[in-house]
């Protein structure tokens, strides 16, 4: 929504702004089309001889990721902490066998069923059990476990930013690409110099539109999506930290209490819940 309501906004000023100038929208509607061909034909083109399929399928799907409002909010880290919590709390109290059966199936499990919005992401509660499984075989220490941690942290990170870097490189590359259309619009320009003068003006306004529409999509739409795209990644990123350091301060010695309260520190403070909102929602959650 956010996406589509920046796009539909500066859309309305730019050409809002030309129009009550004096500008006319005729000859641009007529010239838009081709120009737009000749523009992102060739700036898709680059795109995919540039990047492997797999980023090209991320690329797509990036696209409708970016669309949607995030869902990182203080009611998921609430939550999140919370599972945290009670599956600490019960190694703590039954020993770290007792949450075998939760760590191997934790489809089945009663403690990751309190927490459905955890629950139904795959790869948190895949990052969680993978991690609390090695705490249960024992046969790793804090610091290993934390070495494996940062770098799967730094893999998930890398490869969601090789299609922020995709969007990127398309962003730059748009106004160059806008700059051949208006080049070949000159080109046609100066094949009619006979033409009266009203013809002529048409023409080189059509040529000049390709420049301002290379720009245009690569300022206003490619660089914008790959900055969205950077920040939901770093989010993905947070939450992975957050668990991490809840399990390696659990692993130090720490109370339950303690370790949330290690993780509840790495949030960003627009979303972190203050120590009394986390604690009262994980005595609600028992």
């Amino acid at each position: 929504m956010k996406l589509i309501f920046g796009l539909l906004f500066g859309i309305g000023c730019i050409f809002g702004g030309y129009v009550i100038a004096g500008g006319k929208m005729g000859p641009i509607l007529i010239a838009l089309p081709v120009k737009m061909m000749i523009i992102m034909g060739g700036a898709l083109g680059a795109f995919v001889i540039n990047n492997e399929p797999k980023v090209l399928k991320g690329a797509l799907a990036g696209i409708g990721r970016a669309m949607k409002s995030s869902k990182y909010t203080k009611a998921r880290y609430m939550e999140l902490l919370a599972l945290l919590y009670d599956i600490l709390q019960k190694a703590r109290k039954e020993g770290l066998m007792a949450i075998e059966s939760d760590v191997e199936n934790p489809q089945d499990s009663a403690l990751f069923q309190k927490y459905p919005a955890i629950a139904a992401d795959h790869h948190t509660v895949e990052f969680i059990t993978d991690y609390l499984r090695m705490m249960v075989s024992g046969n790793l220490n804090a610091h290993e476990i934390e070495s494996i941690m940062d770098s799967e942290i730094e893999a998930h990170h890398n490869e969601g930013h090789v299609v922020v870097a995709a969007y990127a490189r398309l962003a730059g590359a748009l106004p160059a690409f806008g700059i051949v259309a208006a080049v070949l619009g000159v080109i046609q320009t100066m094949g009619s110099v006979t033409e009266p003068p009203e013809v002529l003006g048409a023409k080189i306004g059509a040529a000049l539109l390709g420049a301002f529409l290379g720009i245009f999509l690569g300022y206003a739409i490619f660089e914008p999506l790959a900055g969205t795209l950077e920040q939901k990644l770093d989010e993905d990123t947070k939450e992975l930290q957050c668990i991490k350091t809840t399990l390696l301060a659990s692993m130090q010695g720490y109370p339950p209490m303690t370790a949330i309260e290690f993780g509840r520190k790495v949030l960003y403070s627009a979303e972190r819940p203050s120590f009394v909102e986390l604690e009262g929602h994980v005595k609600q959650k028992k």
